[in-house]
């Protein structure tokens, strides 16, 4: 079993004096059942109720009061009511509003009792067909796993540990950056992880990824309202795959006769499933980062291991030594960007990139992250590739003197100097720790 590190956070959260009621947001099978199933293992009490069973849906529906409800809820759960620290977990909430609109009650009425809900489908229908209580909910992010949790799974916990700390000794270099080009090209589902963990057989997972995409294709059926948006939702969730890690035009979509608007319609509902991110860029060079919403966006899919299949480069992927020259570098700044998300359950947190304002100008930055209250450049480069112009023009702008790049090389900081003079400290980071960027730039 994979072991998340989200974990920590939920034990966190369970020590609150004033603890919400918990919902894990996240796409389909990124793990919320067994992550939640993991962390029940803390409690001297785990209840489960599953709102696909007719018996378990009728608890909220006829509902009386909350003391007959807790009452029905250890019935069906088969064990006895004890005043102990107990975790009850309601997965498949989207099912029944009613168990939604009934979640405030926990809240204010048995605060004891731990409360974490969940749902397949969740995503698509807040805001349409369900609501939470405003303030009285709290929620929590759930991703594919990260590389570390990667590291974890492939047996190398003290490794894990070394990379968490940002501390892999030099000498173990060529492997961490192995065992990071075998994790770009599988992906961080869990399924995925937990199957190659046991055989190291990538030909193995293709009946993974053919069943994560058949639910995928099943799902826009339940997020489409229209026959024309369920074409649509259809035609994206089978060729978007291709433009990954690539900006894009929703006008004629994919080679498509769908027009900009319906497009972007069908992306917004693909968004709100966290299937997918349109990732906008800004202009800037001070905080807060405001995406601009008028300019093409950079399309980034959940999980790079998918994009890999569906793609069609598994095969290029498994034979390159430097992630960074496979399919264009797309692959690269596509996992990069996976491992910027990975760690963050803020819900919604979303990365960014950065453009040039200036007429007929090109430059381009793959990320921007916000550090101290400084915008920090993070270019996604292989070793050979060091003129890096769009991130001089960006540190010509900025008050501060640091920048990133990701690379397959060792960790090192060098000393840069723009063509106009301005000199700055280029931290070069190794693929490996990219979803730990703020704790390498505070090495000095």
């Amino acid at each position: 079993m994979i072991y998340r590190n989200i974990i920590s956070n939920l034990q966190e959260w369970s020590k609150r004096s004033k603890r919400k009621p918990l919902v894990l947001r996240g796409a389909r099978q990124v793990g919320k059942t067994t992550l939640v199933d993991q962390f029940g293992v803390d409690f001297p009490l785990y209840l489960k109720l599953n709102l696909e069973e007719p018996e378990h849906i009728r608890l909220f529906e006829f509902y009386e009061n909350m003391e007959t409800l807790l009452t029905g809820i250890y019935l069906v759960n088969g064990v006895e009511r004890k005043d102990t620290p107990t975790l009850l977990f309601i997965d498949e909430i989207q099912n029944s509003p009613r168990a939604v609109s009934l979640l405030r009650y926990f809240y204010e009425k048995t605060p004891q009792l731990h409360v974490v809900a969940a749902g397949s489908l969740l995503e698509s229908l807040v805001g349409r067909q369900i609501s939470f209580p405003v303030g009285r909910v709290e929620y929590m992010a759930v991703h594919p796993c990260s590389f570390n949790e990667f590291l974890g799974a492939m047996g190398n916990v003290e490794l894990k540990k070394a990379q968490q700390a940002g501390k892999i000794p030099e000498s173990l270099h060529p492997m961490a950056i192995n065992l990071f080009n075998q994790y770009a090209l599988i992906g961080g589902m869990p399924e995925v992880v937990a199957q190659y963990t046991q055989n190291r057989d990538v030909l193995a997972l293709g009946r993974i990824y053919n069943s994560l995409l058949s639910g995928y294709q099943d799902d826009t059926e339940k997020y489409a309202q229209t026959d024309s948006m369920r074409h649509i939702l259809r035609h994206i969730v089978k060729t978007g795959w291709n433009y990954a890690g690539q900006r894009i035009k929703f006008e004629r979509f994919g080679e498509s006769d769908y027009r900009s608007r319906e497009v972007g319609e069908a992306f917004r509902l693909l968004e709100r499933a966290m299937l997918l991110e349109l990732v906008y860029p800004n202009s800037g060079y001070r905080a807060p980062i405001l995406p601009e919403l008028k300019r093409s966006p950079k399309l980034l899919w959940l999980d790079t291991g998918i994009v890999n299949y569906v793609a069609g480069i598994q095969k290029e992927l498994f034979h390159v030594k430097d992630v960074a020259d496979a399919w264009r570098g797309n692959i690269a700044e596509h996992i990069v960007g996976q491992e910027l998300l990975s760690g963050n359950i803020l819900f919604p947190d979303r990365r960014n990139f950065w453009v040039r304002n200036a007429h007929s100008s090109e430059a381009e930055v793959d990320f921007i992250i916000q550090h101290n209250n400084q915008i920090i450049p993070v270019e996604v480069k292989s070793g050979h590739n060091s003129k890096l112009r769009s991130l001089h023009l960006f540190m010509d702008e900025v008050d501060h003197t640091t920048a990133v790049r990701i690379w397959s090389g060792k960790f090192s900081i060098d000393k840069v100097v723009t063509p106009k003079g301005k000199t700055f400290y280029l931290y070069n980071i190794p693929f490996y720790y990219a979803g730990i960027i703020e704790t390498m730039i505070n090495r000095k």
